[in-house]
């Protein structure tokens, strides 16, 4: 084996023993990358199952004005989702969970705010912009809580479908959906509502409690003490995941 000769006047490079930021990034915020990357898969394949359960089913082939339900085709979404809040029998289709949307889209916004003034360590800021963060979200999962409620308890009317009692197929009516039943069509639409809008829906309330975490800990000075406001970059990055994941789900469930 040869020698390693270091000539005199040089001098030895040093093997690189870590400490360096990759791309300038935080070993927190580069592990919550990786949280939400693996978050993603989850997601995707989630929205795939249900594109796949979606096209095995046929679509309603007449026009949307003749559309009723039955458990032989695939509901029309603007059919199934056309109920508002205090305005009992008059429809009006998607426009409450594009209500939902426009909220989820703004405690964004409002979170870029808080951020940016973390990085100005403006404290008041944060808490104010975390506040409205906070509120934005209770105010979505109160949205999502009276959908899950109307969408179980169904319509007046309910909807004759074909269910599976003491051995046999009978028809009846049925009055909303749950895991073994649905009104609005193949019991399938409603696994995936729940399944789906169910696991955002969770990942919502886990970043709200981040949130309070984060206001809390602003409030107290904790930040201001340890010189840096990053903690709030970190979490306003899982809390803008959130929000993206519900721009494809309300694109796949509630558009297609």
């Amino acid at each position: 084996m040869a020698a390693h000769v270091t000539t005199p006047g040089t001098v030895e490079p040093k093997m690189w023993m870590g400490g360096i930021e990759p791309m300038k990034a935080s070993y927190g915020k580069l592990m919550m990358w990786f949280f939400l990357i693996s978050d993603t898969f989850t997601f995707s394949a989630l929205l795939v199952a249900y594109g796949t359960a979606r096209f095995s089913f046929p679509s309603f082939a007449g026009k949307a004005a003749d559309f009723t339900f039955s458990d032989l085709y695939w509901p029309i979404p603007e059919k199934v989702y056309e109920s508002v809040p205090f305005m009992h029998g008059i429809s009006l289709p998607l426009v409450f969970v594009g209500i939902m949307t426009f909220i989820l889209i703004a405690s964004s916004v409002t979170m870029v705010l808080a951020v940016e003034a973390g990085h100005r360590m403006d404290r008041a800021n944060v808490e104010k912009y975390m506040l409205w963060t906070i509120l934005g979200g209770f105010t979505f999962l109160g949205c999502q809580a009276w959908e899950w409620s109307h969408f179980i308890h169904g319509t007046e009317a309910g909807s004759m479908m074909k269910v599976f009692e003491n051995g046999t197929f009978v028809e009846k009516v049925i009055h909303g959906a749950n895991l073994t039943q649905n009104q609005y069509g193949p019991p399938a639409f409603a696994d995936f509502f729940f399944f789906i809008t169910g696991f955002h829906g969770t990942h919502v309330f886990s970043g709200v409690i981040l949130n309070i975490l984060i206001f809390f800990r602003s409030a107290t000075g904790f930040y201001d003490k340890r010189g840096s406001y990053e903690m709030v970059e970190k979490v306003g990055l899982y809390w803008h995941f959130v929000d993206l994941v519900w721009v494809f789900v309300f694109t796949f469930f509630y558009l297609v």
